[in-house]
């Protein structure tokens, strides 16, 4: 699953990305927490559109460190400045999963001449997250001299008790019973779950990711920036998200103008486990050909 990512150094700070060229129109992946540019996810309907994949590392996470823009306003310009290095003048799609969703609505709102449409997955959206229950436990697994033992342990596990690995990891991911949810999984699912289990850091991303999005001052400069946009976005959630309630699409959905709720049947925070995924890569296809107004 790991790609080759390439690091660049820009005015803000270094930035870890992944490029894949297949055709003009681009589409921007913004990954949520414990995710890098190297891992991809959900973005085969965005290859099978044929738009070239700019994937990004956010800050904390891979090779970008929190020092290029801890704060999603300030990546978000250097993303402006990443794109201005790599000659693309227009992104098709930004799209922005779970704890990417605000940087991915920051860029729109603060570039709006640069972004074209913005698609959030599962994302947070316009109020307090995670819960104090996760809040707590970063803190405790995800200290800077913690967290490579709680990953090492996790990877560990999924190599060598993958059922147990499960287990442990789905439990924050879904509102439903984990064994419903395991029994759901296919096969070829299971497998990428592992795969991607496997692989995942926290880095300092995810402990920054915890701060910034519980201050008010973050979820205020958020709203207004939503308010501004208009773009045409696609917001996608399942009710049953263990991660990132059904609350936040609807926050998003309801305050961004131009902004059409797309409710999954996912039976967890993976919208791309779900029985109705299909429908939606091709709702996300159409979606991607339409012109903007």
């Amino acid at each position: 699953m790991e790609r080759a990512t390439t690091l660049i150094d820009l005015p803000a700070g270094p930035v870890e990305y992944r490029l894949e060229e297949r055709g003009p129109r681009v589409a921007l992946m913004l990954h949520g927490g414990h995710m890098r540019a190297a891992l991809p996810l959900g973005e085969e309907v965005f290859a099978d559109a044929g738009c070239t994949v700019l994937a990004v590392s956010r800050p904390g996470y891979g090779r970008t460190p929190l020092a290029t823009g801890a704060a999603p306003d300030r990546f978000a310009d250097a993303l402006r400045d990443l794109c201005g290095r790599l000659g693309i003048t227009s992104l098709t799609a930004v799209v922005g999963q779970s704890a990417g969703g605000p940087t991915a609505l920051t860029l729109a709102a603060r570039h709006p001449d640069l972004v074209e449409r913005l698609i959030l997955q599962s994302a947070v959206g316009l109020l307090p997250w995670p819960d104090r229950r996760t809040r707590v436990g970063a803190g405790i697994v995800f200290r800077p001299r913690v967290e490579p033992v709680t990953w090492a342990l996790l990877h560990t596990l999924m190599r060598r008790a993958p059922g147990l690995g499960l287990r442990l990891l789905l439990p924050d991911l879904t509102r439903r019973s984990v064994t419903e949810l395991l029994s759901a999984l296919t096969t070829a699912q299971r497998a990428m779950l592992l795969e991607l289990f496997g692989q995942m850091r926290a880095g300092a991303g995810f402990a920054n990711d915890v701060r910034t999005m519980t201050a008010p001052h973050h979820l205020d400069a958020l709203t207004a920036q939503a308010a501004r946009l208009r773009q045409p976005t696609l917001v996608i959630a399942a009710r049953d998200d263990g991660s990132v309630s059904y609350a936040h699409a609807q926050s998003l959905s309801n305050a961004i103008p131009n902004a059409r709720l797309i409710t999954s049947t996912a039976p967890s925070h993976m919208i791309w486990l779900g029985d109705d995924y299909p429908d939606i890569a091709a709702t996300i296809t159409a979606f991607l050909t339409r012109q903007p107004h």
